[in-house]
């Protein structure tokens, strides 16, 4: 990627609480370029009701968030506060 560091970050000392297998899953990790870690690090996760559309439009926000609240599981969050 233009314009990002090409140095890598150097390996931390193992943590005493924490399970060997976590700093070499660590390790691995860093070695990658960034753009590899950009990759994976964006996961697609479905949304229920959100991603069954392809667009939904709104006579005003007000009725936005009626149906967000009528239509939408509460975990996605976004419910009125």
């Amino acid at each position: 990627m233009k314009g990002l560091p090409k140095e890598r970050p150097q390996p931390l000392p193992p943590d005493e609480g924490s399970p060997p297998q976590w700093w070499n899953e660590f390790e691995a990790a860093a070695r990658r370029s960034l753009e590899t870690r950009l990759r994976y690090s964006f996961i697609r996760t479905y949304k229920p009701v959100l991603d069954d559309a392809t667009y939904r439009a709104f006579d005003s926000m007000e009725s936005y968030r009626r149906w967000c609240e009528q239509s939408l599981p509460d975990w996605l969050g976004y419910g009125r506060v």
